[in-house]
């Protein structure tokens, strides 16, 4: 019987379609006692599973899924003194719950950052219905920094594949298409 490739919890039932009039939901942390609660405003957009080894992933996932959402749209409703950014010096300053370690959203601080503006969050913590569903898999060989073998990435990539989820080894066209854009325009390569 060929081995079942566990990509994550979320997906690996099928991918699930979100809802078009969702308008967002709550985001809570795994602690029993004071949990860390986000309020998200709005529907995500771009939501992907991540292979890469600073996004936070449940236990026994490959990827995370992790989505964007406008930084007004992300409100910290209880408990926010206990979150700490995991690392000061990374692009997205990801803002983690320091009972249980989990990821409530990742802000980018840097205003000439092409997704300056964007928070990324995990949709996986809210009990809520109807969020954008995963689109693609993004930074796919990084899985291997984090120990997956080598050997296991042409499986890996055909069931991400036959979740609907195409993989790449940076992010999906659109989103690299945005950065480049961002680029361009800062350098004086395109008109603004």
């Amino acid at each position: 019987m060929p081995e079942t490739i566990s990509i994550h919890p979320a997906v690996d039932g099928g991918v699930k379609p979100g809802s078009q009039d969702f308008a967002g939901g709550t985001l809570t942390c795994h602690c029993k006692d004071r949990p860390v609660t986000v309020r998200i405003g709005a529907q995500v957009a771009h939501n992907h599973a991540c292979g890469c080894t600073k996004c936070w992933k449940p236990d026994g996932a490959t990827f995370s899924v992790i989505a964007v959402v406008p930084r007004d749209k992300v409100q910290v409703t209880a408990n926010g003194d206990k979150l700490k950014i995991v690392d000061e010096k990374a692009a997205i300053q990801r803002h983690a719950c320091s009972g249980c370690g989990v990821h409530m959203f990742g802000r980018i601080e840097n205003k000439a950052h092409p997704f300056y503006g964007l928070d990324f969050v995990h949709t996986e913590l809210s009990k809520d219905k109807g969020w954008a569903a995963p689109e693609f898999a993004a930074f796919v060989s990084s899985i291997i920094e984090s120990g997956t073998p080598p050997a296991k990435m042409s499986a890996i990539r055909a069931r991400l594949r036959n979740l609907g989820l195409e993989p790449y080894d940076c992010l999906s066209p659109p989103l690299m298409d945005a950065i480049a854009t961002h680029v361009a325009k800062a350098s004086g390569k395109l008109a603004s």
